[in-house]
């Protein structure tokens, strides 16, 4: 779920300096870029710039990348620290700018960083880097994305003579990429020798007909996740390119001053003052290609076959609630739990108080209170009945930190319902996955305040299956909808489905991935969602709590109508959008049941 900003000036640093009186126009609006997807990744973040026609001698790549939660002020602190240390009287002159600051050039790319691996150090912090002699083959990288097939592409990297030294996802990208550029290169340098005899020309030439999508086309028919990955050759040639089945994000603006691409729509709204009509989506499946010379086109890498996956996590919980869609889109869930809710509180509505618990909540909830008013015609009460002391979400905390965290990030509103068991106490979450916040934290919090019942309630449906698209979600164990599941099969002595489902997964372990059939899906099967959501209370229910908890969770049909246009739903219903996502959750039953799960895909 990381976040990506690229910006391409395509006017001269002077012409923004005369404009808007600063050629750091576009470190401003990266800056903003970068601030305003914070929510995408708390763990580091990098930023590079490739300078364009610099005299040989001359840096013309530039690189800061920075780990922990203030990474992106410390990044831009760093690069202020830098310019002021050489501050003279020709500090706003461009071309002094151009030539004497690392960070003055024409084309920007910054990274959020959320790892979905476990894997940490600066070594892993995005933009990464490809040095070569020739500008044409030094490419930055940076990207949202995870790959299921990393050993495929391992392998055929060592096949073809190459010595990976990493085998996470953007390392191979990185060489994967590398590799086709190279040949590229050489195929064009090999073609115009026939017809030029000086270099420079040569060159000039390979760089002006450089084809970007075919050399993005040949690397990225083995890979199998989702992803938007962003690049920028070192003569100035740049790319973004989205997967086929539309996972993950990408959209972009361009006017004749300036091409911005980012993860989210509002983001680009906000840095660059638009409307939303303004803002445009990347094509699934497409690139999007700005040469050196400034020029825009668009070419398909991979034909969408079958039905769009956009990620509906994005949706629910993960993306900026300001986008006009997502903010329609989650007071539209809230709002159809209304009757499910009703049922639970046994429509006495006087007698119950409504609040919400993470922040990311706060937009279904008031589609919750509005579908409480439309039902009954009643105003709710409503309380800010929990407040979060730490700003950080333990979903995207290391598992280390996550438990430690869970016990501390709430704390209660006092008098916000009558105490002695009088009142009911609803509160709606965007998302129930673990349930290590509910258990060791929010249940006993809110049983502090003597409720006669809580009723937790969530906007999203039970998260049952791993997700391998950029989620921090590979284990089975860890949902507690799976937990649930497992316990009720036990219960009712029907031990010999898991053991089945096992044998089964077996059997197609050493399948290639476009033969394995995601037979996990049968361990939900023997049971209705309410039956699971029982026993997810149960399971979930601290022990000093001494009132009911009941689990309302939104159901499949419920989110398709929310969100129409992102369909993507693999971890709430075992439907894969690639091949790659069956052989990951079969390969992590298979851990689960033998006891040796880990974090790594």
């Amino acid at each position: 779920m990381c976040g990506i900003a690229m910006i391409r000036l395509l006017k001269p640093l002077e012409y923004y300096q005369q404009k808007y009186g600063t050629w750091q126009y576009g470190l401003q609006k990266m800056y903003l870029l970068m601030e305003k997807q914070h929510n995408r990744g708390q763990e580091g973040a990098g930023i590079a710039t490739v300078k364009l026609d610099m005299p040989a001698g001359e840096e013309y790549i530039w690189r800061d990348r920075v780990e922990g939660k203030n990474a992106i002020q410390e990044i831009f602190a760093n690069i202020n620290n830098a310019m002021q240390k050489q501050h003279t009287e020709n500090a706003q002159n461009s071309d002094f700018a151009k030539m004497n600051y690392p960070f003055a050039g024409e084309l920007y790319l910054g990274h959020l960083r959320y790892s979905t691996t476990g894997k940490s150090g600066l070594s892993y912090v995005h933009p990464f880097l490809r040095r070569h002699n020739w500008k044409n083959r030094s490419m930055v990288l940076a990207g949202n994305f995870n790959l299921t097939n990393v050993e495929e592409i391992f392998d055929h990297l060592n096949l073809k003579g190459q010595h990976p030294r990493d085998k996470g996802d953007t390392f191979l990208m990185l060489e994967s990429l590398g590799f086709k550029l190279d040949k590229e290169v050489q195929a064009e340098y090999n073609r115009l020798r026939t017809r030029y005899s000086n270099d420079i020309i040569i060159t000039k030439k390979i760089e002006e007909n450089l084809d970007i999508a075919s050399f993005i086309r040949k690397s990225e028919k083995m890979w199998d996740g989702g992803y938007t990955i962003c690049g920028m050759l070192g003569h100035g040639d740049a790319f973004v390119f989205r997967d086929a089945k539309g996972i993950r994000p990408a959209f972009y603006y361009a006017d004749d001053e300036i091409v911005v691409v980012a993860s989210e729509r509002p983001v680009i709204q906000t840095a660059m003052n638009l409307k939303e009509e303004q803002v445009n989506e990347l094509t699934p499946g497409e690139v999007l290609i700005i040469k050196r010379n400034g020029d825009i086109k668009f070419e398909t890498i991979r034909e969408q076959k079958g039905a769009l996956k956009k990620c509906s996590f994005e949706r629910i919980y993960f993306s900026r609630g300001s986008d006009i869609d997502i903010y329609k889109e989650r007071k539209k869930l809230g709002e159809s739990l209304s009757k499910s809710i009703l049922k639970a509180i046994d429509n006495q509505i006087e007698n119950t108080v409504f609040s919400f618990i993470p922040n990311t909540a706060e937009v279904a909830f008031y589609g919750m209170i509005d579908g409480i008013k439309a039902e009954t015609k009643q105003a709710p009460r409503i309380e800010k009945v929990l407040i979060k002391d730490i700003k950080l979400r333990t979903f995207i905390s290391t598992n280390n930190e996550r438990d430690d965290l869970a016990t501390h990030v709430y704390d209660v509103s006092y008098g916000t319902i009558r105490r002695g068991k009088l009142d009911t106490l609803v509160a709606i979450d965007d998302s129930i996955v673990r349930g290590t916040t509910l258990k060791q934290s929010i249940l006993k919090i809110m049983n502090r305040l003597e409720p006669k019942k809580i009723v937790i309630v969530s906007s999203s449906p039970q998260v049952r299956f791993p997700d391998y698209y950029g989620i921090d979600m590979a284990r089975m164990g860890e949902f507690c909808a799976f937990r649930a599941a497992i316990q009720l099969l036990k219960d009712q002595g029907k031990q010999d489905i898991i053991d089945t489902v096992y044998r089964k997964s077996k059997e197609q372990e050493n399948l290639p991935k476009e033969l394995i059939v995601n037979y996990v899906t049968e361990i939900y099967s023997s049971f209705t969602q309410d039956e699971v959501s029982v026993q997810i209370a149960k399971m979930l229910t601290p022990d000093e709590v001494d009132c009911p908890v009941e689990l309302v969770y939104q159901t499949i049909d419920g989110l398709h109508a929310a969100c129409p246009n992102h369909t993507g739903d693999w971890y709430f219903t075992g439907d894969y959008p690639t091949p790659g996502g069956n052989r990951l959750v079969n390969k992590a039953f298979i851990n689960y049941y033998e006891g040796r799960e880990t974090i790594n895909n």
